[in-house]
């Protein structure tokens, strides 16, 4: 079978998917970069007045970092080589997608949004072993009761007990907005072979 490579020629086609990816990319390391220098714990905190936790929307969005060796909101502790062999895998078939995207535009934007997604954790896992958050949503939100999350102890009763970041976000947000596109969004390949079939002087 042979992958068309014409989106590959195409500026506007290019733009949409790695230029995406770029920015949401860009985006995602310099959070992380951002957030660990200035709210990392210092050797001696008596000397360091910087805040450990910054309350960017209060009782709604919290910046504190932390690290992660598993995958999107802690699941899979430990397996580095494994989520480093899914992304190389996920690299691939988004750029097959993208090859065989044809001309639809916002699908070729969602795939841009997952790449950039998937680039900016294996980035992580490569340079530092694990992959650093720093969004804590819902900070201070408790459940009624008990409960445990093994991944996180001390959170047992958040409602929301994971931190995450811009690339958890993209894969997120892209993954959701690619199920709506395919289920509101007739398929232009099944349209192309009505089309061949119409009688030339139709």
């Amino acid at each position: 079978m042979r992958i068309p490579t014409d989106n590959f020629r195409r500026p506007a086609a290019m733009a949409r998917f790695f230029l995406v990816c770029l920015i949401g990319l860009g985006l995602d390391l310099w959070t992380k970069s951002y957030a660990f220098h200035h709210l990392a714990m210092a050797t001696d905190p008596a000397t360091d007045t910087r805040p450990r936790v910054v309350q960017f929307i209060p009782g709604w969005v919290h910046f504190e970092i932390t690290t992660n060796q598993g995958a999107v909101f802690g699941v899979g502790q430990g397996q580095k080589w494994l989520f480093l062999s899914v992304s190389v895998l996920a690299i691939g078939f988004l750029s097959y997608l993208f090859a065989t995207s044809e001309r639809q535009r916002f699908y070729q934007f969602i795939l841009g949004m997952l790449l950039a997604g998937v680039l900016g954790n294996m980035y992580d896992r490569i340079v530092f072993s694990h992959v650093r958050d720093m969004i804590h949503a819902l900070p201070g939100w408790h459940w009624p009761g008990t409960w445990h999350v093994g991944s996180y102890p001390g959170r047992d009763r958040d409602v929301f007990p994971f931190i995450f970041n811009v690339a958890d976000i993209l894969l997120c947000v892209g993954v959701g907005l690619m199920v709506v596109y395919s289920v509101f969004t007739p398929s232009a390949a099944k349209d192309q072979p009505k089309a061949e079939q119409a009688p030339a002087g139709a």
